[in-house]
């Protein structure tokens, strides 16, 4: 029972991550991971400053999206 347990466990795992992934949840990983493989020498934004940015930026430059 657990083995079957842990394999629904695991599939809702890769799914739930798969969705964040689409949705953009995960763009704040993707940009500190991004800033520390470019070598900037200012600190990255914080969370809060990266999505009012990005917010911002979605708003001034309205591109095809869903919503």
């Amino acid at each position: 029972m657990s083995a079957g347990l842990a394999a629904v466990s695991s599939g809702f795992k890769g799914f739930a991550r798969y969705l964040g992934g689409v949705m953009g949840a995960d763009a704040y990983a993707k940009y500190l991971e991004h800033h520390r493989l470019a070598g900037h020498q200012d600190p990255p934004l914080s969370e809060r400053e990266f999505w009012r940015d990005r917010s911002d930026r979605q708003d001034s430059n309205p591109q095809g999206r869903c919503c």
